[in-house]
């Protein structure tokens, strides 16, 4: 009698030990949350910046030289990108631009540590507007002929989004305002992600159609592989080296072989541009990535798999501050000329 008293709580608790499980199974095989509060959109890149921390898999890398604007950024914020963001995700939306139109919008979502009152304090001095939105301020900033709303999703997160429509970081804020769903997000992103290997650091879902979009068409874009339009997935995991593996979703098995062949052929002509400056020795980094790629065919899918060195990571990051400082100043100018030009400039 006891025992069939008890079986129904016993159930009870069974059921809901199961239902626990299941939600603790999805959540691990859910987008992150910061990609799950972005919009609808053409293209979602993510990047999780807390292993390579931990891990110091990149070593020690020399300072890096920021710009005035930069500068004044980080005195008035208390926050540095290279050094206190963790998570950033990122949609590109670029679906009714031609080819010949400019550049895509973007929306993001950063995670990280940051200090809300001075970044408060610091967006109010540039936004033209502050519009107060569930109990969230969103600041209206004015940027390069538009217009780039941000707003402050708790204490460490901040969606921004340079979209038209203001409904758009409207959306990422309502969204976070929700108990965080395993099967929330946009559509393109719940229904690729899955096919993205388990512990990538960092990926990216993309929909391509090179004769649509200008991010596709432009010199070096898809448009020099892709023929036809495909959904691209990347990632990038650490398996001792770092493991890029990217998948082209294709519309049948005759597209991806033929992606295939154009892959293969573009590796043939760089290792022959490789061959013919042979006078030079080639980075042993990069000739081990060359080495180590591999494009193969899998149903209605074109495979490439490369490992990526991470000396050749070391050194992409320690050459950027060469990049980005200022060019050098040509001698002064003499005579005629140098007055035009000293005019012109205190009219700009």
């Amino acid at each position: 009698m006891r025992i069939r008293r008890r079986l129904p709580i016993i159930v009870a608790v069974l059921v809901l030990a199961a239902g626990i499980a299941l939600v603790v199974v999805l959540r691990k095989h859910a987008p992150p949350e910061a990609a799950r509060l972005l919009p609808g959109a053409d293209g979602f890149v993510y990047v999780n910046l807390q292993w390579m921390r931990r891990s110091n898999l990149i070593g020690q890398l020399p300072p890096v030289r920021h710009d005035p604007d930069y500068d004044d950024f980080i005195a008035a914020t208390g926050f540095q990108f290279e050094r206190d963001l963790e998570q950033a995700a990122i949609a590109i939306h670029y679906a009714d631009q031609s080819a010949e139109k400019a550049e895509p919008r973007f929306s993001e979502v950063f995670v990280g540590k940051i200090q809300g009152d001075r970044l408060r304090d610091y967006l109010r001095k540039l936004a033209h507007s502050v519009e107060d939105y569930r109990s969230a301020d969103i600041y209206s900033i004015p940027l390069e002929g538009r217009t780039v709303r941000i707003a402050i999703l708790a204490v460490d997160s901040v969606a921004a989004s340079n979209v038209d429509d203001p409904q758009v970081i409207r959306g990422i804020i309502d969204r976070s305002k929700k108990l965080a769903s395993p099967f929330a997000g946009p559509a393109l992103l719940r229904r690729y992600y899955r096919h993205l290997p388990l512990a990538s650091q960092a990926w990216a879902i993309l929909r391509v159609d090179p004769k649509r979009d200008a991010f596709s068409s432009r010199p070096g874009g898809w448009a020099t592989i892709l023929s036809q339009p495909a959904v691209v997935l990347a990632s990038l995991r650490y398996l001792g080296a770092l493991r890029l593996r990217a998948v082209a979703f294709t519309a049948s098995e005759n597209q991806a072989n033929s992606l295939v062949d154009r892959a293969n052929a573009f590796l043939r002509l760089m290792h022959a541009a490789e061959v013919s400056l042979g006078a030079q020795a080639p980075d042993p980094d990069i000739k081990a990535l060359f080495d180590s790629l591999a494009i193969e065919q899998q149903r209605d899918r074109a495979v490439l798999t490369a490992d990526v060195p991470l000396g050749l990571i070391r050194k992409l990051l320690a050459e950027a501050p060469a990049e980005v400082a200022p060019p050098p100043q040509p001698p002064p100018e003499s005579g005629p000329s140098a007055e035009r030009n000293h005019g012109r400039g205190q009219v700009r």
